[in-house]
């Protein structure tokens, strides 16, 4: 029978997305990966090489995976709030992502994996903000930059510090409670919501 490289590879980098996500890279164990994939480790490093480059290639996995599924374009841009509120829904049935990202930062050792690829990613999206300023749907008063990270922070933050939101709002929020308010204040922000 025939090895199936393709879903062996994939069946690790699954394995590693959540094995990094719920420990971080310096508590990652790749024997815990081989193990969660159903997988030898030695596969890992014929795959990938080493611990490091798996790690890059799961956070480049998740990165293409949120650009591919909720994209910033003009049409979007237009209505900001619809935006966060699917990236609300993206975080919330996917916190991997955002936990990746707070492991990646905790490690920060000045240049991200792919920095110019991501950074040039951000900028698309930000000019998709600032062509909706042109196009007159969003508020031109407003930094595309510094509203393009505020929708990104408001979107992630309450995942990741769920233990603030309980103290602030005295105990659990619904989903659709916290995805309403999310949508509201970014229309707000935006100038979107009307007034």
């Amino acid at each position: 029978m025939a090895w199936d490289t393709a879903r062996t590879r994939q069946a690790l980098l699954d394995a590693a997305v959540d094995e990094f996500a719920e420990h971080g890279f310096d508590g990652a164990r790749i024997d815990r990966v081989g193990k969660r994939a159903g997988v030898n480790k030695e596969r890992i490093y014929q795959y990938f090489g080493n611990k490091e480059k798996l790690f890059g290639y799961v956070l480049e996995a998740e990165l293409d995976r949120i650009a591919s599924t909720i994209p910033v374009t003009v049409e979007q841009a237009a209505d900001l709030g619809d935006y966060a509120g699917r990236l609300y829904d993206y975080h919330r049935a996917r916190p991997q992502f955002i936990r990746l990202l707070h492991w990646e930062g905790l490690r920060d050792t000045g240049a991200a994996l792919q920095e110019p690829g991501r950074t040039a990613t951000y900028g698309a999206r930000v000019e998709a903000l600032a062509q909706a300023q042109r196009d007159g749907t969003l508020d031109p008063s407003l930094d595309p930059k510094a509203l393009f990270y505020a929708v990104l922070a408001l979107g992630a933050w309450w995942f990741s510090v769920p233990q603030a939101v309980r103290m602030i709002f005295g105990g659990e929020q619904a989903p659709q409670t916290e995805r309403d308010a999310l949508i509201g204040l970014v229309r707000r922000l935006a100038g979107q919501d009307g007034s």
